[in-house]
């Protein structure tokens, strides 16, 4: 993929405001940490993260991802009048349907003729989004297009610590990990063409994706049914109490969301995808390693921040990161990170800049941009 006229016109961003720091979290998990006899700390040393946000409980994903589109936008002259798409691009959405895009558009007042819609693609949302409007000026179809995410870790976090403390299991324990690196946030990117571009910065040059869906299975988020012969079984249970409120109110599949991940298999398999990706975008947008001068990679971890950086080639001083005490926000991570970059002066004019995502599937998008 290749582009002549587009450009990031700006990067709003939200902030959760409840910090959360890892040994918080471990606090909570003593009961596991004293029966598989393990030492405070190992979650901090395991992921390089010290603290993260939680939003506020029951916070609405839509009001977050609405903040972050009228921060955008305050950057810019542009209007929501001026909008030609939105698309809401987050892991995490209010319900199954409408659209969480369809709320987003309503609070900011988008103009009735836009395309209103959600894309889901694990972590590369934001930037699968980014291409769509990209495509859509290159085409004709749009001269401005909002790309917005908001993300929750609290609800899931709180229900796997319960799982952890619960089961006491060092399995569960080694599959929950990447789950307790989550935090919160909410972003949103304004996409233009050169003709509504007022500082002509951020350009678009183009990009690579490639995938390995084969490795589909390991990273998992979602919902697990229980069956009702297998809800009696755990009534007497910690935590069962919910279930038995449920089901006395004539549930007969509850569900309680999970997440797993096989973290070591996902760093694998996921810097090998990286390299082939990162081989095809520096042909695609003409670079040399030596000649990109800084670089936004998705938020996972120390682990696997040194262990991307490493086999690309890259130097660690070309790497903005945020994931220390912000932790992993899926589709928000990076697009945020870029935008505190720049606010540090990290990211100045001219540079060129790579955004290199990951997300689950396994899938890998990368983006080239002349800052």
């Amino acid at each position: 993929m290749n582009y002549s006229r587009v450009y990031l016109e700006s990067i709003g961003y939200e902030l959760a405001p409840v910090v959360i720091s890892t040994s918080e979290l471990e606090e909570r998990l003593a009961p596991l940490y004293e029966t598989l006899k393990m030492s405070p700390g190992q979650l901090e040393s395991l992921t390089g993260i010290s603290e993260r946000r939680w939003w506020g409980e029951d916070y609405p994903l839509s009001k977050g991802a609405s903040i972050a589109a009228r921060n955008a936008l305050a950057r810019s002259n542009i209007s929501p009048k001026d909008i030609d798409v939105l698309i809401y691009a987050g892991v995490c959405r209010e319900q199954f349907e409408p659209a969480t895009a369809c709320r987003v558009a309503s609070e900011l007042g988008i103009n009735s003729d836009a395309s209103v819609y959600d894309i889901s693609n694990a972590c590369l949302g934001v930037l699968n989004g980014i291409v769509e409007v990209a495509n859509r000026i290159e085409l004709g179809q749009c001269k401005a297009g909002l790309v917005v995410s908001c993300e929750t870790a609290r609800e899931i976090n709180e229900v796997m610590i319960d799982q952890m403390v619960r089961e006491k299991s060092i399995d569960t324990f080694r599959n929950a990990v990447a789950t307790l690196t989550g935090g919160s946030g909410a972003v949103a990117v304004l996409v233009v063409s050169e003709e509504l571009s007022s500082s002509h910065r951020r350009k678009l040059l183009g990009g690579a994706n490639k995938n390995a869906a084969q490795h589909h299975g390991l990273c998992r988020w979602g919902w697990e049914s229980f069956l009702p012969t297998v809800v009696e079984r755990i009534l007497n249970a910690p935590g069962g109490a919910l279930v038995k409120k449920a089901y006395d109110l004539g549930v007969k599949h509850c569900v309680t969301p999970f997440m797993a991940t096989d973290a070591g298999s996902v760093l694998k398999y996921g810097v090998d995808l990286g390299l082939r990706t990162w081989k095809t975008f520096l042909t695609r947008v003409d670079w040399a390693v030596d000649s990109i001068d800084k670089v936004i990679c998705h938020q996972v971890g120390a682990g696997h921040r040194d262990a991307i950086l490493r086999t690309l080639g890259i130097p660690a001083e070309k790497e903005f990161s945020t994931f220390e005490y912000l932790g992993n926000i899926g589709t928000v991570s990076l697009p945020l990170t870029a935008a505190l970059a720049e606010e540090r002066e990290f990211l100045k004019p001219g540079d060129r800049v790579g955004f290199l995502g990951i997300g689950s599937g396994l899938n890998c998008l990368m983006l080239g941009l002349q800052w």
